[in-house]
C-alpha cells in the first residue's frame, strides 16, 4: 500500500496525429494498462492549458515553436498550442484505462507560468497538491510511466527524488520528445538525483 503507479499526460495531443505529437506515444498504452494491475494506486496527470498560454509560441509574436523565451521563473520552451482545456487533443488517449485512476493532477491550467511536474509549477515553488495527498496516503514508493520522458515524466520523477520518494522510471513505457539532447540530459539528470531508471 506504500506504492503508487504515476502516468503522465498519456493525452491525444501528444500521441500521433496531435498538436505536439510524441514519435510512438500511443504504442505505450497497452503496456500501461498492464501495468496498472500491480498496483492498488494510480494516479494520472493532465496537462490543461487555457486558450492563450504563456507557454505558446502563438503567445508571442514573432517567435515559433521549439524557440527558447525567457519568463520570470526561468527559461521556458515556446510550443505548438496543446491540451487546451476541454478540447479533444487534451483528453487522454481513448485506449487508456482511466477507470483505474484514483486521482487525476491537472496542471499547466495557470496562464502564466508552465507546469512539467506532477508536483510543482516550473517556478519549483507553486505545488500541484500531489504531494500532499500522495503524504496523506503513507506512499513512499513511485512508479512512473509516461509522455515525454525528457519533459514531464523527468520534470515529475526528481521533484519527487528531491521530495523524497523512492522513484522509478519505466524507460520501456515512456516516449521522449528529443528536443536538442533532452532526453540524454533528461537521464543524465534523473540518475543525478536517485531516479532508478528500469
Amino acid at each position: 500500500m506504500t506504492q503508487a503507479l504515476i502516468v503522465i499526460d498519456v493525452q491525444n495531443d501528444f500521441c500521433p496525429g496531435g498538436a505536439l505529437a510524441v514519435d510512438e506515444g500511443n504504442q505505450i498504452v497497452p503496456g500501461i494498462n498492464a501495468l496498472m494491475e500491480e498496483f492498488a494506486t494510480v494516479i494520472l496527470t493532465q496537462d490543461w492549458h487555457p486558450a492563450g498560454h504563456s507557454s505558446f509560441a502563438s503567445s508571442h509574436p514573432g517567435m515559433a515553436p521549439f524557440e527558447m523565451t525567457e519568463m520570470p521563473y526561468g527559461p521556458q520552451v515556446l510550443w505548438p498550442d496543446h491540451c487546451v482545456q476541454g478540447t479533444m487533443g487534451a483528453a487522454f488517449h481513448p485506449d487508456l484505462n482511466t477507470n483505474r485512476a484514483d486521482m487525476i493532477v491537472r496542471k499547466g491550467f495557470r496562464r502564466s507560468i508552465d507546469s512539467y511536474s506532477a508536483f510543482f509549477e516550473n517556478d519549483h515553488r507553486t505545488p500541484t497538491g500531489l504531494h500532499g495527498y500522495l503524504e496523506e496516503r503513507g506512499i513512499s514508493e513511485l512508479t512512473m510511466v509516461g509522455l515525454a520522458t525528457d519533459f514531464c515524466v523527468n520534470f515529475s520523477a526528481v521533484d519527487a527524488a528531491r521530495l523524497g520518494y523512492d522513484v522509478l522510471v519505466r524507460e520501456g513505457l515512456c516516449k521522449a520528445i528529443d528536443l536538442d539532447g533532452s532526453l540524454e540530459a533528461a537521464m543524465n539528470g534523473m540518475k543525478d538525483a536517485g531516479v532508478r531508471i528500469a
